[in-house]
C-alpha cells in the first residue's frame, strides 16, 4: 500500500527521496509528499494529490534551497481514513512546524487521541488518524518526562498507538536522525557506507545499496549517517534481533526492459518465475528423489499426522489457493478447504494440531493473510506460508515457509507471481504426497519432472501472444466479458475474470460451466463475448464433452465463443468462433498455461481503452491494511 522512504546521509535528500518515491509508485497511492531537514533548524513539507508528477511540479515551482539538506523522508499514500486530497496527503507537520510524520496502515485508537488533542487545544488540518501521531509526538517532546529527547518522545507516543502501522518521525531540531517503527505492516533498513535508509519495499533504495536489515514486529529503529540503532518500543535493545541479509536482485530488475508497461514484461517473465520457483526442490537419495521444502521446519512425521488442510488467501492468491485443493486432495486423500483469508477467522474454523494451514501471499505483508495465520496459530494448527518477500511477516509467523523467487513484481494485477504461486502449491501437494505415502517415490518423481517441463511450455504459450491481442482489440468496447471452466479451469475463468475486472474496469464474471444452467445462462445474448477454457480430451474425457455441450448452448443463443484448448483438439473447432491452442499437458498442470492468455487479453484491452496497466484506479500491490 503507501510507499515510504526515509534516509540520512551525504546526498541531497530530495533527489534520493523523490526517486524511491518512482521506484515505489508500482504499490498503488493518490496523493505523493516530502519532508527535509536543512540541518539549521528548519522542515520543509510540500505535498500534493494525485500522481507523484504532480509534486515534481510543485517541488519545482519552489524556490532555490528551499528543499536543501541530507536528510529527508516521502510518501505515497493509499487513502484510508480521509479523501484523497492535498490536505490529507502525508508527510503531516505538529503545529509548531518542527515535527513530521508519514504512516502506512490505520491507527485504530485515533478517535480517543484525535478527542484528547482538541480537548488540550490542538488544531488538527486532516482527516487522517496519522495526523496525531504527530502531535503527540511534539506535546511528549515539549513537555513531560520526554522533554527535549526525540527518540524517547516517539516511543512513548508509539507505546499509546493501537493497530497496524509503520510511522517515520523527523523534527528539525536532529537533523541528522530519524525515527521509525514497526507494527504488522513492512519496514526494513538499508545499511549503505555513509548513508541510511528505511523504506517499506527495498525497491526504494536497491540503486544505493543491496544490504538490507529486516525489523521483527513491534521494534523501532533510530538511523543516523553512521548506522543504526534498533529497540522495542519500550527503548530496549537487548535482546531485539534483526536479520540483516543482502537483496539478490538489482535495479535493471524493476526496470521496463523496453517494454511499454511492466506487466507486460512480466508476463513475459513467467517461464523464468515458474523455473526459478522449483529449483532446488527435488534432491537425488538412495530411493531416487524427494521434494524438499524451503525453510520447511515441518518434520515428515508432522506431514503424516495432518488430517485436513486449509487454503487461505486473497485475490490472486485465493485463485491459486483453489488450485491447490485440486492438487493436494488427488495427490494426497486429505480434504482440503480453501478460504478468503478476509471471511476465515470470522467464521469459526474448526482447526487444531492435526490442520495444516497454508497461507498464499505474493507480499508476505497482506493484512487479512495475516490475520489468518495468527487465529489459526491461537487455534494450535500449523500454518506453512507461500511468499515472494524474502523474511516479510507471514513467513516469519509461520511454522514453516516456501518462497517463490519471481523477483520484484511490479505491476499491481498479479501474473508472475500468480504462476509462481501456482507451482509452490504443486510442490506443497507433493511433498505432502510423498511425507504420507500416498504415492510412490518414482511418482513423485514423475510428477515433478513433468512440473519441471512446464517453463518451456509457458514460453510456447506466449507465442500465442499477438492472436490474443488482435483478439482483445476487437473486443475492447464490449461492455461485459463471461468466463467458463471445469474443474482446474474454473479457478483459471475467475482468474481471468478478474484481471479483466482489475485493468480494464468492465463487468466480467467467471463461473463454473456446470452450472450454466442455473442462473449464467440467462445473461448470454447475441455477440456477448465468452471465454471458455477447455480441459484435456486425454485426462479428463467426460468433462470435455460436457464442456463441449456447454460451448454449444451458448453459441446457439448468440455468444461469440473465445475458446482456450490443447493443440489438436480439433472437436472443439468447429465451435470456436476464436481459436486460442496451447501445449498439451497433465490436467493439473494445464492451469499454468491457460492463464496466460487471459493476463495477456485482459492488459492488451486495458490498453486499448487508454488505461494505465500497471496502475489500475484504486487498487494498490500490497494491501497492509484490513
Amino acid at each position: 500500500m503507501c510507499g515510504i522512504v526515509g534516509y540520512v546521509g551525504y546526498r541531497d535528500a530530495l533527489g534520493v527521496v523523490v526517486d524511491a518515491l518512482r521506484h515505489m509508485e508500482y504499490r498503488g497511492y493518490d496523493s505523493a509528499g516530502v519532508a527535509i531537514l536543512d540541518g539549521a533548524g528548519s522542515l520543509a513539507v510540500e505535498r500534493k494529490a494525485g500522481r507523484l508528477a504532480n509534486l515534481e511540479a510543485e517541488l519545482a515551482e519552489s524556490g532555490p534551497g528551499v528543499f536543501a539538506g541530507s536528510t529527508g523522508m516521502g510518501h505515497t499514500r493509499w487513502a484510508t481514513h480521509g479523501a484523497p486530497t492535498d490536505r490529507n496527503a502525508h508527510p503531516h507537520q505538529a503545529a509548531d512546524g518542527k515535527v513530521a510524520v508519514v504512516h502506512n496502515g490505520i491507527i485504530e485508537n485515533f478517535a480517543p487521541l484525535r478527542r484528547e488533542l482538541e480537548v488540550a487545544g490542538v488544531e488538527l488540518l486532516s482527516d487522517t488518524d496519522t495526523e496525531v501521531a504527530v502531535h503527540l509526538v511534539a506535546r511528549a517532546y515539549a513537555e513531560g518526562p520526554t522533554a527535549g529527547d526525540f527518540t524517547a518522545s516517539a516511543l512513548a507516543v508509539l507505546r499509546r498507538l493501537e493497530g497496524a502501522f509503520t510511522l517515520v518521525f523527523a523534527h528539525a531540531d536532529h537533523p541528522d536522525m530519524i525515527v521509525a517503527a514497526r507494527r504488522n505492516t513492512p519496514l526494513v533498513v538499508g545499511v549503505g557506507q555513509g548513508e541510511m535508509f528505511i523504506a517499506s519495499d527495498v525497491t526504494a533504495f536497491i540503486e544505493h545499496t543491496r544490504e538490507a536489515v529486516e525489523l521483527g514486529q513491534d521494534q523501532a529503529v533510530v538511523i543516523t549517517a553512521d548506522g543504526y540503532t534498533v529497540t522495542d518500543f519500550a527503548g530496549r535493545a537487548d535482546g531485539v534481533r534483526t536479520r540483516p541479509y543482502t537483496i539478490d536482485w538489482d535495479i535493471a530488475a524493476a526496470e521496463k526492459g523496453g517494454h511499454d508497461y511492466f506487466m507486460l514484461k512480466e508476463i513475459e517473465e513467467q517461464p523464468t518465475a515458474v523455473a526459478d520457483t522449483l529449483i532446488g526442490h527435488f534432491t537425488t537419495d538412495e530411493s531416487g528423489g524427494r521434494i524438499v521444502l524451503d525453510e520447511q521446519r515441518l518434520a515428515d512425521q508432522e506431514l503424516r499426522e495432518f488430517d485436513k488442510v486449509f487454503v487461505v488467501a486473497c485475490g490472486s492468491s485465493y485463485h491459486a489457493g483453489l488450485l491447490a485443493k485440486y492438487a493436494i486432495e488427488h495427490w494426497t486423500r486429505l480434504p482440503v478447504e480453501v478460504e478468503l483469508a478476509s471471511e476465515f477467522r470470522y467464521r469459526d474454523p474448526v482447526l487444531d494440531r492435526s490442520t495444516l494451514v497454508v497461507a498464499i501471499s505474493q507480499s508476505g505483508e497482506t493484512a487479512d493473510t495475516l490475520e489468518a495465520v495468527r487465529h489459526a496459530k491461537e487455534q494450535k494448527a500449523r500454518v506453512l506460508a507461500i511468499c515472494n518477500t524474502n523474511g516479510a511477516q507471514i513467513p516469519r509467523e509461520s511454522d514453516a515457509v516456501l518462497y517463490t523467487r519471481t523477483g520484484p513484481e511490479i505491476g499491481v494485477a498479479s501474473t508472475k507471481a500468480f504462476l509462481a504461486q501456482v507451482a509452490a502449491n504443486y510442490l506443497v501437494g507433493l511433498a505432502l504426497a510423498q511425507a504420507r505415502g500416498t504415492k510412490y517415490p518414482d511418482e513423485v518423481a514423475r510428477e515433478f519432472q513433468e512440473l519441471e517441463a512446464m517453463p518451456k511450455l509457458v514460453a510456447r504459450v506466449l507465442e500465442t501472444a499477438p492472436q490474443v491481442r488482435a483478439i482483445a482489440r476487437e473486443l475492447a468496447q464490449v461492455p461485459t466479458v463471461l468466463f467458463l471452466g471445469r474443474h482446474v479451469g474454473y479457478p483459471v475463468a475467475l482468474e481471468g475474470a478478474l484481471k479483466l475486472k482489475e485493468l480494464a474496469y468492465m463487468h466480467a464474471e467467471g463461473f463454473a460451466a456446470g452450472e450454466l444452467k442455473h442462473g449464467p445462462i440467462a445473461l448470454i445474448e447475441d455477440g456477448l463475448p465468452v471465454i471458455v477454457v477447455m480441459p484435456s480430451p486425454k485426462g479428463r474425457a467426460v468433462l470435455h464433452s460436457k464442456l463441449l455441450s456447454n460451448i454449444r448452448e451458448i453459441q446457439a443463443r448468440g455468444a461469440r465463443t473465445i475458446v482456450i484448448a490443447e493443440e489438436g483438439d480439433d472437436t472443439v473447432r468447429p465451435f470456436a468462433d476464436d481459436l486460442i491452442e496451447i501445449p498439451s499437458a497433465p490436467t493439473l498442470f494445464q492451469p499454468l498455461l491457460s492463464t496466460v492468455p487471459l493476463q495477456i487479453f485482459a492488459a492488451e484491452i486495458a490498453q486499448a481503452r487508454g488505461y494505465d496497466v500497471d496502475k489500475p484506479r484504486n487498487l494498490a500491490k500490497s494491501v497492509t491494511v484490513e
